[in-house]
């Protein structure tokens, strides 16, 4: 195993965050300079993350066949190119390709680092190590947007982008010199990159699907979350870019505690029960958000209050599933851990962007349209996991290494 693996693989799979959370306290400002609505100003959220996981299934086999370091520096060089084009934009719609291409960009690094972590530690040992990552990603939620209110406030908002470009220079000069090739010998990379008969074994397995849905619907709920919550607390509550960082922050800050302390959670409870209670999580963080909306608010700060305060359990869960459920949907495939890691990446991504995309169209308000896609999801999971007839689906089975 490659020494001081772990700090690396942190290090990069925090493209894709910092490229989601940075700009977040920009984006009414983003709305009015390029003239478009919310709707529109989300898009940009919504197309990164799309992105990011359709360019799994095309990145995927090539890590496999190619090995995960030259897709790693491809993805990184790829990352700060699109930054200076984002930064760059004078139109809305190149605005949006620049951040297409920052999700496929996004989508090369986290493909390298689980896979790296597939081939570099036990199934066992994957699903604290892929809690620990998590733990990572969600440091950016709690400072990242700090950072760019404050960025935007003092430089305005393309210097969010320029930060972008500046962290992808650090990590390009790391991945160089420090990154090395992990992917095993064993690992199938013949015959034709993009045939069916090569992710037919993943997209088959049934315990596969269900624990890449289970995937889907956190980053969904927290892709509606996150997307919502800029538009509603400062467009329409009227909260300070700052104050609604501090907000967000607190949430990102009982996230990371979460993600740490999820490692100790799942050694005491285990995988399964361990995304049970998560998805449970879900359900309790929606009746809250509904029972808070409902009593109507008035304050502003109240009920900016009121909506994130659901949301710290919805943060929790989403903390406790993703370790277990990522383990378990990509514990049967050792030989060809690229693949799945890329299936696993654009059913989670793509299905949930879609979501989202899908209850941007509706006329719910930010508390609804969280409570429909968290509260919805997790109750039907839920269901599947106490049907005895489902057991194939969801029953924890022993893993390949």
């Amino acid at each position: 195993m490659q020494r001081n693996l772990l700090p690396m693989l942190m290090a990069m799979v925090l493209l894709s965050p910092l490229a989601i959370d940075i700009y977040l306290p920009s984006l009414p400002t983003m709305a009015e300079e390029f003239s478009v609505s919310n709707s529109e100003v989300q898009s940009t959220l919504i197309l990164f993350l799309f992105a990011m996981g359709l360019g799994q299934i095309v990145i995927g086999p090539l890590a496999d066949r190619f090995g995960r370091r030259p897709v790693a520096l491809f993805g990184v060089i790829l990352y700060g190119l699109s930054s200076v084009l984002a930064g760059v934009a004078q139109e809305f719609e190149l605005l949006q390709i620049a951040r297409v291409l920052q999700g496929l960009a996004a989508c090369s690094t986290s493909i390298v680092v689980f896979s790296a972590v597939r081939d570099c530690y036990s199934v066992k040992e994957s699903a604290k190590i892929y809690s620990y990552l998590n733990g990572a990603i969600c440091v950016i939620p709690a400072l990242a947007p700090t950072l760019g209110g404050v960025l935007a406030l003092h430089f305005g908002w393309r210097s969010t982008f320029v930060f972008m470009t500046c962290y992808a220079i650090l990590i390009l000069c790391m991945v160089t010199f420090r990154f090395s090739e992990t992917r095993p010998s064993h690992t199938i990379s013949d015959g034709a990159l993009y045939r069916w008969a090569r992710y037919k074994p993943v997209l088959m397995d049934r315990h596969f699907l269900f624990y890449a849905i289970c995937c889907m619907t956190g980053m969904g709920a927290i892709l509606t979350y996150v997307s919502y919550s800029p538009v509603w607390l400062i467009g329409h509550l009227g909260m300070s870019e700052l104050a609604f960082s501090g907000l967000f922050g607190i949430n990102a800050l009982i996230n990371i505690g979460a993600c740490f302390g999820a490692p100790w959670v799942i050694k005491k409870l285990g995988n399964r029960p361990t995304v049970i209670f998560a998805l449970s999580l879900f359900v309790v963080s929606a009746a809250l958000q509904f029972v808070v909306h409902q009593w109507g608010l008035t304050s502003p700060l109240a009920a900016s209050a009121g909506f994130m305060l659901p949301m710290a359990l919805l943060c929790i869960g989403f903390a406790l599933l993703l370790g277990p459920a990522t383990s378990m949907a990509l514990s049967g495939f050792g030989e060809r851990a690229g693949t799945a890691a890329a299936m696993l990446g654009f059913i989670q991504m793509s299905g949930a962007s879609l979501l989202a995309g899908l209850i941007q169209q509706t006329s719910l308000t930010a508390p609804y349209a969280v409570i429909c896609v968290m509260g919805g999801g997790a109750i039907i999971l839920l269901t599947i996991m106490s049907m005895k007839r489902m057991n194939a689906w969801h029953v924890e089975r022993l893993a390949h290494d």
